[in-house]
């Protein structure tokens, strides 16, 4: 049974990690959104108080 001597899976599951840690992230780090969100200006709108009566 291949669980009971650990050394070749243990050798694939260390070399499929460092394939995978070492080509995936420049892969995902490299994609670009569509629409960049431009930034706002910093001022609040002014806004005016409403004078409504309330009775």
């Amino acid at each position: 049974m291949p669980q009971l001597n650990p050394a070749p899976w243990f050798a694939i599951l260390v070399f499929s990690w460092t394939i995978l840690l070492t080509m995936l992230p420049p892969k995902v780090l490299a994609h670009t959104l569509p629409n960049d969100p431009t930034p706002q200006s910093t001022e609040k709108p002014k806004t005016e108080p409403w004078n409504w009566p309330w009775h």
